[in-house]
């Protein structure tokens, strides 16, 4: 990590990649994408990330393994944050009931988006709970029956 003593903590690509447990190439491909704005640059070329930058690839990656999102999906929600992030502060700046409710109004469609989202992937993972379920109760029938047999063979 290398600071001054009036700037914030600056980290090279392979820190924040060690940080957050992901490879350097997945945060390139992530700036790529926009889902990570883009590192400022040193004299050598080299990529500096701030905090700011680590909390945001942390929670791209919370959402991404805890839903189990698409880079696609992904892209969309952080878009949708992003626009909802923008309108938080339009609320902070904006003086009329008129003004907010504008704002209200603009952001229930990317919250709604990301609820959708969200609610597909646990449709996605009740279904999957369902089929596990079914082929454990399947191999427990299968085991009563192997088990009976045993049983009954040993009687004769």
């Amino acid at each position: 990590m290398s600071t001054t003593q009036t700037e914030a903590p600056s980290y090279r690509i392979g820190e924040v990649a060690e940080r957050v447990g992901v490879t350097t190439r997945t945060i390139r491909y992530y700036e790529e994408l926009g889902l990570l704005g883009s590192a400022s640059r040193t004299k050598g070329a080299h990529r500096h990330y701030g905090e700011a930058d680590v909390a945001r690839l942390e929670e791209l990656i919370r959402l991404r393994d805890l839903l189990g999102l698409t880079l696609e999906e992904l892209v969309a929600l952080a878009e949708a944050e992003e626009a909802r992030a923008a309108l938080r502060n339009q609320w902070a700046e904006s003086a009329t009931d008129g003004e907010r409710a504008r704002i209200v109004k603009a952001a229930i469609p990317f919250v709604e988006r990301q609820l959708e989202l969200v609610r597909g992937r646990q449709r996605r993972l009740a279904e999957f709970a369902d089929e596990l379920s079914a082929k454990l109760r399947s191999l427990h029938e299968r085991q009563n029956e192997l088990d009976r047999k045993r049983a009954a063979a040993r009687r004769r």
